[in-house]
């Protein structure tokens, strides 16, 4: 075998080890994405009369700026949300809404309304000195915020990306929690959650969780929150994620998850039904390039909305996750917000 033979077949044999090993880094980048120094700046900023929500920045400082929205209500923002941006490109703003994650005062239901929400978004960009948002990313109730956001303010947005869309619809809340959706694929756990209630109450779960997370009896909200929150972690993934059960142990996380979320769904979130996807409100914002993912077993928020969504706004791309279900976490979904971020990173200022 001679020199030229020799080191074709030691080329051909490290190929496969190098192939494998770029595979097993990409695979780690997926799972972890990127990795950010410890925010650069972080605040408070009071809203109406009561609240003061909490914020940090992360990443560069003069970079493109992108608002990170949170899904819930009731839920919360951590330095992990900044892993799908490049820091050396992103300003990452980080917002707590209000009555949740640091902000305060905790669990107030008093001035929290959908309204409420959207301007302070806007009122955090003018305390930011941010001219437009390069993104708003939103999952979830994060993607409501963002649509709603936009439709209000089109000329500050620059881009969006929605992940799992809500859009607050009658239909998409019976799909989660009434009997015609998510509790026919998963009969178990609908009847644990509904189980929890007297049987004259069963007829709308939503009240009847609603009242007793805002009673008086502390273990009675206690357990009616776990209850509540069982189901939204039973549902949420394609295959089931019992690490995620542990969250049930914290009656802290547990209460403001459930408050906040029922407590926007009893009041229909402050929205008429199908306001967000009336023609004239998605013609403001059809402008502005959107990239919609989806999973395509998502039991939270059924994907027709995403379908809905993308068929009305012209310069949007829609990402089928085939198997996924809600959450950002799985594997499928994140890679492909990874690659969302990266690619709108591209997008001059």
């Amino acid at each position: 075998m001679g020199p030229a033979q020799s080191l074709c077949t030691v080329s051909s044999l490290l190929k496969p080890r190098l192939f494998s090993r770029k595979r097993r880094l990409k695979s780690q980048f997926i799972m972890s994405g990127y990795t950010h120094s410890d925010a650069f700046d972080s605040g408070t900023l009071a809203v109406g009369t009561i609240h003061r929500l909490h914020y940090e920045q992360y990443g560069k400082p003069d970079g493109k700026p992108v608002l990170f929205l949170h899904g819930g209500p009731g839920g919360q923002t951590s330095k992990a949300n900044t892993a799908y941006f490049n820091p050396s490109v992103y300003r990452v703003i980080l917002l707590d809404q209000r009555g949740t994650g640091k902000s305060t005062p905790q669990t107030e239901l008093r001035e929290n309304t959908t309204p409420d929400l959207v301007t302070d978004i806007e009122s955090l960009r003018a305390h930011l000195n941010i001219p437009k948002w390069h993104l708003l990313f939103g999952g979830s109730w994060g993607s409501t915020l963002a649509l709603l956001y936009s439709e209000a303010y089109p000329d500050r947005v620059g881009s969006l990306l929605l992940r799992g869309v809500f859009t607050t619809r009658d239909a998409e809340v019976s799909w989660s929690r009434g009997v015609l959706g998510a509790a026919n694929i998963f009969p178990e756990a609908w009847e644990a959650f509904v189980g929890f209630l007297p049987a004259e109450e069963r007829g709308d779960p939503v009240a009847a969780y609603y009242k007793r997370l805002t009673g008086t009896d502390e273990r009675a909200k206690a357990a009616a929150a776990r209850e509540w929150n069982r189901w939204d972690l039973s549902i949420g993934t394609l295959r089931v994620d019992e690490d995620a059960f542990l969250n049930l142990k914290d009656e802290v996380w547990s209460l403001k998850h459930a408050l906040m979320e029922a407590h926007y769904a009893v009041h229909h979130f402050w929205l008429e039904d199908g306001q967000i996807l009336r023609r004239e409100n998605l013609e403001k914002i059809a402008h502005i390039p959107t990239t919609i993912i989806q999973g395509r077993y998502d039991m939270v928020c059924p994907p027709q909305t995403a379908w809905d969504l993308h068929r009305a706004l012209p310069k949007s791309k829609l990402i089928w996750i085939a198997d996924a279900g809600h959450s950002p976490k799985e594997p499928g979904t994140k890679a492909e917000l990874l690659k969302a971020c990266d690619e709108f990173s591209l997008d001059p200022l």
